[in-house]
């Protein structure tokens, strides 16, 4: 799915400076999730093609103190995964990569542990967390989320610039490609593992350390760096600038990773009509050393989501390959109360890499209906192999049921 357009620094300052000294706040939702395709010669809606799972997310938040000159909060979080025994009668599998041993056994775990104080305009926040960098991040269109053991530092003392500095330790993101389950973005039980964030880099990495810095002087540009020092493995860096103006919007994105020597670009222009229309067309190139500008946190790159403007809206990993080069282009609206979405990938990659064309089609229809969202989509996709020659298409339906409380 679409990638949550949170940064890091509205991740990190929810909760850290937002409730008043005697408030304590309980969030959390419940996600009913279904997939269903007739790839590999399947056929839509048996349960021998379908897979389907329950999540459930509570979060407590609340300060601890509040003086003149700093605020202390703290936050807990907890995900229960099951299958609410939907497996041999609507599905035969399961979503979530964090049932344990890919059987349908439930899984749970503390999610969320963290600290945060505020003083001036400088926030820390220590624990175990949600995290928005560019290249480590927490992907949300799962059933369940990654969350990070890190240490981040935030400061906005310069006019219209935040700069932040991270370490980010062990990760439970799933580093394993398991195509027994739908989507593997979590560990089995949720397990934080002692590799550090790189898995696919490096099973015994020691972390990552983190430095960038956002400038939004000019408003309708804002301009992102980022580096990261993957310890004793690589180093990685990330550039962005995005304008939006006059119903204009624009942007251009280059990243590189020191382990592979490769590089990737994106470039994006759309028009945006406010309480209409969003349209948008992008571009990016991906060197053929090597693959880069992937999720460094769950599945190792092979299906991986990245914050590419071109990323595919639900089968990840292909536009980061080696070599390849990406066409994307997108269309959203509302109609009657209906949010209706249509997304077009095309992915061409070098004969010599093995891998063929990729071609991806969706559509989706959104609707609330109080504190319920539900979107269902529809993907037709085409995947092309070099080497044997084959292309398999195949048709998906999806059916996103979340209870918001």
């Amino acid at each position: 799915m679409k990638i949550t357009k949170m940064s890091l620094v509205a991740a990190l300052l929810i909760g850290s400076s937002a409730f008043a000294i005697e408030n304590t706040k309980v969030t959390g939702d419940a996600n009913l999730y279904y997939t269903t395709s007739d790839a590999s010669n399947g056929n839509l809606l048996e349960s021998g093609s379908s897979v389907a799972d329950v999540a459930v997310n509570l979060n407590l938040t609340t300060d601890v103190l509040k003086t003149d000159s700093v605020a202390v909060s703290a936050g807990l979080g907890y995900t229960l995964v099951t299958t609410l025994g939907l497996e041999g009668q609507m599905v035969d599998n399961v979503w979530s990569g964090a049932h344990d041993s890919n059987t349908t056994k439930d899984a749970s775990w503390m999610n969320e542990a963290w600290f945060a104080a505020t003083s001036a305009k400088t926030t820390v926040k220590i624990g175990r967390m949600e995290l928005d960098t560019p290249l480590a991040f927490t992907e949300t269109w799962g059933a369940e989320k990654n969350t990070f053991d890190a240490a981040v530092v935030i400061n906005q003392d310069i006019p219209d610039t935040t700069l932040v500095g991270a370490y980010i330790g062990r990760g439970n993101g799933n580093t394993v490609d398991d195509t027994d389950v739908a989507a593997g973005i979590v560990a089995n039980n949720g397990d934080f593992s002692s590799y550090g964030t790189i898995g696919d880099l490096n099973t015994t990495g020691k972390g990552a350390y983190a430095v960038g810095a956002v400038n939004n002087s000019w408003k309708p540009l804002s301009v992102q760096a980022w580096y990261y020092d993957i310890v004793a493995i690589a180093q990685a860096s990330w550039l962005q600038a995005d304008l939006s103006m006059d119903g204009i919007i624009a942007g251009g994105q280059y990243t590189s990773l020191s382990l592979k020597d490769t590089q990737a670009t994106a470039l994006m222009v759309g028009y945006e009509a406010k309480d209409l229309l969003t349209a948008t067309i992008s571009y990016s190139y991906v060197s053929v050393n090597g693959s880069a500008a992937f999720n460094t946190a769950t599945v190792g790159g092979y299906a991986a989501q990245s914050k590419l403007y071109t990323e595919a809206w639900w089968n990840y990993g292909f536009v980061t390959q080696a070599g390849a080069s990406t066409i994307h282009a997108s269309v959203e609206g509302d109609v009657a109360d209906v949010t209706l979405a249509g997304y077009y990938t095309y992915v061409d990659q070098p004969v010599a890499q093995g891998n063929g064309d990729f071609t991806e089609f969706t559509v989706t229809a959104s609707k609330s209906y109080g504190p319920v969202d539900v979107t269902l989509a529809y993907i037709n996709a085409t995947v092309e192999d070099n080497i044997p020659a084959t292309e398999d298409n195949s048709n998906t339906l999806q059916v996103y049921l979340t209870a918001n409380f």
